[in-house]
């Protein structure tokens, strides 16, 4: 792929969005988990009204800062994305991936993304602006309505192309990880779904949203379960690894763990809030045994990787690079939740820490990368 051929749109480049806001999320996420508070979610009046003084005010002003400027490369992002694929809906190109199950699980990233914004607001935006903060009920209802329209969006496109997979057929030995983007999209909706459910005091909106995400999250959970056996079955059979462009999808187990996971544990606070169900401990074992497996899964995953990182990372672009973001942020996210329902020790503390400042430099790195290819500069970088 030259550079001409990377200005033409690819909805993969969603992966650079939903990465931004990942790391925003991450960001609040570890000042959330990591700080001591006596009740709820963190703010910033909590910080810089003297609550809290758990940490140095320089790291606290680096955390906001982290924050706040990728909430904000999020949101522009996905404007700027917004635009480029209306057009390119109405392609042949288009209609070319969409019928292709090979290629089609790339159409599934937008919803990833402007999901991935209604959990920005709900971290990042509702920290900086007390208005929301305190009003968070009185929006409660919007945001379900809202979160409703990409439930139904999202559940008609997954039915569609499951559809188009079993009527056209394809040669299941060509299948790669990147086939767990249809997965990932569902298990995003259902974790938003499932902190909707756990915070709502209405409770026609928390049921509501309760039977929704059951029917989202049964179907990621069954998709990823399929779909990982005939990913490894297909893998076993070949001989040696997958092209070059695919492995970085390797680790894209990793967030279909974690938002599993946490919606889980959001089940939990859901049923003890409204049907006075106490399973802090059973959900507590889900949390600490998703980030073990996720630990020797990610030492697998850069083992696989460490021949593309030498020979190729470095030196050349694709836009499914951008897919190495979402598990490294994945992975902070659960250390920093681990840290506060299991043990507040330090190294888990780090292990957040390490996993977020990776995902800030793998972020900028091929954001360059990127903006380098696309403006033609002459750069060592072979753009694909």
């Amino acid at each position: 792929m030259n550079n001409e051929k990377l200005k033409e749109f690819n909805p993969l480049l969603f992966l650079s969005s939903l990465g931004a806001g990942g790391i925003s999320v991450a960001f609040f996420a570890f000042l959330n988990y990591t700080t001591e508070i006596n009740k709820g979610m963190i703010n910033v009046a909590q910080i810089h009204n003297g609550v809290i003084f758990s940490a140095h005010p320089l790291f606290l002003g680096l955390m906001e800062f982290g924050m706040a400027i990728f909430a904000l490369i999020h949101i522009v992002l996905t404007i700027y994305l917004a635009i480029k694929i209306i057009p390119w809906l109405k392609t042949q190109n288009f209609r070319d991936m969409l019928n292709n199950p090979l290629s089609n699980s790339a159409l599934v990233t937008p919803f990833i993304s402007v999901v991935m914004t209604m959990n920005v607001f709900l971290s990042s935006v509702r920290y900086f602006i007390p208005s929301v903060a305190n009003n968070l009920q009185t929006i409660m209802m919007p945001g379900f309505i809202f979160w409703i329209f990409i439930w139904i969006t999202l559940m008609l496109t997954e039915i569609k192309l499951l559809k188009i997979s079993f009527v056209r057929g394809f040669d299941v030995n060509k299948i790669h990880f990147g086939w767990l983007l249809h997965p990932f999209a569902l298990a995003m909706l259902t974790v938003t779904g499932s902190g909707i459910a756990a915070l709502a005091k209405d409770a026609t909106i928390a049921h509501s949203a309760f039977f929704m995400l059951l029917i989202s999250g049964t179907m990621g959970l069954f998709l990823l379960l399929v779909k990982i056996i005939s990913i490894f079955k297909s893998h076993f059979s070949a001989n040696g690894l997958p092209d070059k462009q695919f492995l970085p999808s390797f680790l894209i187990v990793i967030p279909n763990i974690t938002l599993f996971a946490i919606t889980f544990f959001r089940i939990g606070h859901y049923l003890n809030h409204h049907h006075a169900t106490h399973l802090h401990n059973y959900f507590m074992i889900i949390m600490i045994t998703a980030l073990a497996f996720e630990t020797w899964y990610m030492m697998f995953g850069l083992a696989l990787l460490r021949d593309y990182f030498k020979k190729y990372f470095f030196d050349e672009f694709n836009v499914s690079q951008w897919g190495l973001i979402c598990p490294f942020v994945a992975y902070s996210v659960l250390s920093s939740f681990v840290y506060n329902v299991f043990l507040k020790n330090i190294f888990f503390y780090f292990l957040s820490l390490i996993a977020l400042s990776i995902t800030v430099i793998l972020f900028f790195m091929l954001l360059y990368k990127q903006l380098a290819c696309q403006k033609n500069k002459k750069i060592n970088i072979k753009c694909e």
